[in-house]
């Protein structure tokens, strides 16, 4: 598996699906941009590439990855976590060598993406 969910991010993942049409999955991936340079994308889908993407099953949850995006993110944990303030997904890429102050961008040894301005 390129990437992994908790049973918290499944759960709220699972429970986020009921709200999406029929055939949705989640979709997974990074996106040039941030002050690191890369930033992560995370949403429904319901279109596949069967030339750009996989498709793997991830805890119960399909999860669409581009494949281009597989070697930067790979070994990547998705947590989910609930606190008085509300709740949020975060993302545990070892690959990341360099991340932003505010933890929304980051940088690997293989891609420094699009760095802008923060």
């Amino acid at each position: 598996m390129i990437i992994s969910l908790t049973d918290s991010a499944a759960g709220q993942v699972k429970e986020m699906m009921q709200d999406e049409e029929a055939g949705a999955r989640l979709r997974f991936g990074i996106q040039g941009g941030g002050c690191s340079g890369l930033s992560y994308s995370l949403g429904f889908d319901h279109d596949v590439n069967d030339e750009l993407d996989m498709v793997e099953d991830v805890n119960g949850v399909p999860v669409v990855i581009n494949k281009q995006d597989a070697a930067i993110i790979e070994g990547t944990t998705i947590d989910f976590k609930q606190n008085m303030m509300g709740g949020g997904f975060s993302i545990d890429n070892p690959n990341a060598i360099v991340s932003c102050g505010c933890g929304s961008s980051f940088r690997t040894d293989r891609s420094v993406g699009t760095p802008e301005k923060c």
